[in-house]
């Protein structure tokens, strides 16, 4: 199963932030979208970052003060994102994340964002094979195949 499949399926929806938007604009966002990341574009919509409640929860922590709501998104986001193709595998995007210890990845073609696959897309994908593949061979135990 290949990047495109899961797209085909789950559509190619990003949210997107400028990089000079606030990290309270930010958080509004992870909170009224229920998402687990945003990637980050500049003045002509291209992508720069991404930007993850990770990296925010990271700037608390290293003591940004009365400061942290305004600071810029820039300042914090992950710049040069591992990306990925729509032509690459599940398995290979699985071994990706888990090195890098990353939740979701951008879907590029060349310098346009087609998508975003999260772990969680990753997994919900597996099960659906797993269980397809469970099906076809309890069927062909029980004998209800012709042949």
């Amino acid at each position: 199963m290949t990047v495109r499949d899961i797209l085909a399926s789950k559509g190619n929806k990003v949210y997107t932030i400028s990089q000079t938007a606030t990290l309270q604009q930010a958080i509004g966002l992870f909170f009224e979208k229920k998402i687990g990341s945003l990637m980050v574009v500049d003045e002509n919509n291209a992508v720069v970052g991404i930007l993850a409640p990770n990296d925010v929860l990271k700037t608390v922590h290293a003591g940004c003060g009365d400061q942290c709501g305004i600071q810029q998104v820039k300042e914090v986001m992950t710049a040069n994102p591992i990306c990925a193709s729509e032509d690459d595998t599940l398995d290979y995007l699985e071994v990706v994340m888990t090195k890098n210890r990353i939740r979701h990845i951008p879907i590029m073609d060349k310098q346009e964002l087609k998508g975003l696959i999260s772990i969680g897309d990753i997994v919900h994908a597996q099960i659906e094979v797993r269980e397809v593949e469970i099906r076809h061979l309890t069927d062909y135990i029980e004998g209800k195949y012709p042949g």
